[in-house]
Order: structure tokens, then C-alpha cells, then sequence
């Protein structure tokens, strides 16, 4: 283990070093270099959760990388007017707008039918999509809404996507998750988080930690795939998750003022906390399990205290997740 490598670990295990934007500031010295100049020039980039903060920060850096730009949002006139923003940022961007609920499983069944029918490939698919209410909310179909917006409703636009994706000979689709998942096991006992009082910080971190397992989950299934069908790996749609780390966003003010009124200083702006989602997008490095990236490298899904992934409780969750949205149940055992 070199220098650098002992000084990303000390970083990272810190916590407030790592997560703030003195983590970044100290890893750009040597982490991997920038996508090159309209790198993505031709390709098709979808962005949820892109109205504001990371996701409106993500849809910009692909438009300047030269991608076409799928900002996708819930509120129409949030669309419209980041779109707007990114048109008059990056001049020639082309960036579409497009109105779907993530948490609405009608809704993305129905929006990706339609943006089906209107391209024949998307090369990255970033799902941003995020809440943390106070109070528990359900959807349409009933579902918590944390666990629709995070994990239900990705799940089924990558599932319905899945076409595109491999139509465009080399796809990446990147979960935005957070380093609170840390705090929250692996758990099927109450996946709606309809028992007890409801606890929106608790409820964040397990759905974020489910992301995680499921982005895990996806790139093995889709591996698997590859090696049955002997597809070169250069054209395969890969799947990871990250973490931002602690970013300035008008989330965060909203859910936690507290917490960022404390950090306010050491917080890392849009852009930085975008970063690592567009660069994974951008290059499509080379990647292991757990698939779990924040600065550009690869990071440990769990602290040295805490037990591996049950494959029972794992099985348990793909198969649930899989009911739940009425996608295909192909999943890869983990081994024990």
C-alpha cells in the first residue's frame, strides 16, 4: 500500500474528512483524470432528480461533455426552467425535458414506454430521484414513499430500460446513494417501514442501503448475462452505486438545516458532490463488487465491525423488490 493509498483510507474512515470537501479537495491530487473533452458527444444521458442540486449539476456536466440530456423531474415548470438554466450554461447543449414521478410505478411504466418509443439507445442512466420526508407518505400504488422513490421505482425504469441500455454498445447506470446507508443493515422485516413511529433519517438510510445491495445485485445479474452470451465487455451495460459525500443542496437545507448550518463550511458544493456519478458515466471504469464508489475509487460497503450480507436476507429483498414492481426475478445467488 502506497502513500496515497494509506492517506484516501485515513480520509475515508475519518468521516468528516472524507465526506466534506476537504476529502475531495486532497484525492483531485491524485485521482483518475477527467473524462476528455466532449467525450460523450453522441451518446444519451438520463438524469432523474434533476431539478435542483446533484442532479441539475450532473445534467449540466454531461451537456458539457457533449451528451444529449434527458433532465428528468416530477414538477414540469421546475423541468422547464432547469433545462433553461443548462441551455444558457453550456452553449449548443441539447437537453430534453421530461416529466415523470419516480415513486409512481404507473408513471414510469408509462414514461418509459414513451421514451422507448422515441430513441433507440440511452448511455447512461443516472438515478438521482430522492426524498426524506418527516412523516411517512405512500404513493399511488401504497408504497412508503422513501422506498418507492430510492428503490421501487429505479428498479422498474431499469428493468424497463434495459432494451436502450444495451441497444447503446456500452451503458453505465449509477445510483446516487449516501454514506448514511453505513448506519442501516441490510433488512426485509419491514420493508414499508409501516410499524413504529416513523423516522425519516432511519427510513433515508435503509432505502439508501437497499440502493446499494440492488446496484450490487444488478451488476452481477447483468455480468452473468454477458459471460452466457459472450458479449465483449467493452459493450455491456455496467451498474454501480456512490455516495456524494456531504454537498450543499437545497435538499439537504430542507431536510436537515440543522446538520447543514453545523457543516456549512466544509460542505461540498453541486459540482463536487455530482462528480464521481458523471465521471463512472463518462469513463466507465473498470469495477468490482460491491460496485460502491465516492471520489472516484472504490470503497468497502460495510466497516470492519459489521457482518457481511446475508445471502438469505439478500435472496429475501431481490425477491421482494422484484414482486413489488413486477420485474424479472433473475437474480444471482450470493454464496455464503
Amino acid at each position: 500500500m502506497n502513500v496515497t493509498d494509506v492517506l484516501d483510507a485515513a480520509l475515508d474512515r475519518s468521516v468528516l474528512l472524507g465526506y466534506s470537501k476537504i476529502g475531495s479537495g486532497v484525492r483531485k491530487l491524485w485521482w483518475p483524470a477527467d473524462p476528455a473533452a466532449r467525450s460523450m458527444a453522441g451518446k444519451r444521458v438520463v438524469v432523474t432528480g434533476a431539478t435542483s442540486g446533484l442532479g441539475e449539476a450532473m445534467a449540466r456536466s454531461f451537456a458539457e461533455l457533449g451528451a444529449t440530456v434527458h433532465l428528468l423531474g416530477r414538477n414540469p415548470d421546475k423541468v422547464k426552467q432547469s433545462v433553461g438554466v443548462i441551455r444558457g450554461a453550456v452553449p449548443g447543449a441539447v437537453v430534453v425535458d421530461e416529466v415523470c414521478d419516480v415513486g409512481d410505478l404507473d408513471a414510469v411504466r408509462a414514461w418509459t414506454e414513451d421514451l422507448s418509443g422515441r430513441v433507440d439507445a440511452v448511455h447512461g442512466l443516472v438515478h438521482n430521484a430522492g426524498a426524506m420526508p418527516k412523516r411517512r407518505d405512500v404513493t399511488p400504488q401504497g408504497h412508503e414513499l422513501q422506498l418507492a422513490c430510492h428503490v421501487l421505482g429505479p428498479q422498474s425504469m431499469t428493468e424497463r430500460l434495459l432494451p436502450l441500455l444495451r441497444n447503446a454498445g456500452g451503458a453505465s447506470v449509477v445510483f446516487v446513494s449516501s454514506g448514511g446507508m453505513y448506519s442501516a443493515p441490510l433488512s426485509v422485516g419491514d420493508l414499508e417501514s409501516a410499524r413504529g413511529e416513523y423516522d425519516g433519517v432511519r427510513v433515508y438510510a435503509k432505502t439508501k442501503r437497499m440502493q446499494v445491495v440492488l446496484a450490487d445485485a444488478w451488476a452481477r445479474r447483468l455480468a452473468d448475462e454477458r459471460l452466457r452470451e459472450d458479449q465483449v465487455p467493452s459493450t455491456d451495460v455496467r451498474v454501480e452505486s456512490m455516495h456524494p459525500g456531504w454537498a450543499r443542496t437545497p435538499g439537504v437545507a430542507e431536510a436537515l438545516p440543522t446538520f447543514q448550518r453545523l457543516t456549512g463550511p466544509i460542505l461540498r458544493d453541486a459540482d463536487d458532490g455530482a462528480d464521481t456519478a458523471v465521471w463512472l458515466v463518462a469513463t466507465r471504469p473498470p469495477s468490482r463488487s460491491p460496485h460502491f464508489w465516492h471520489d472516484r475509487a472504490q470503497r468497502p460497503t460495510t466497516f470492519g465491525w459489521q457482518r457481511p450480507q446475508d445471502p438469505a436476507v439478500l435472496a429475501r429483498f431481490l425477491d421482494e423488490v422484484s414482486t413489488l414492481t413486477d420485474t424479472s426475478h433473475g437474480w444471482i445467488a450470493l454464496r455464503a
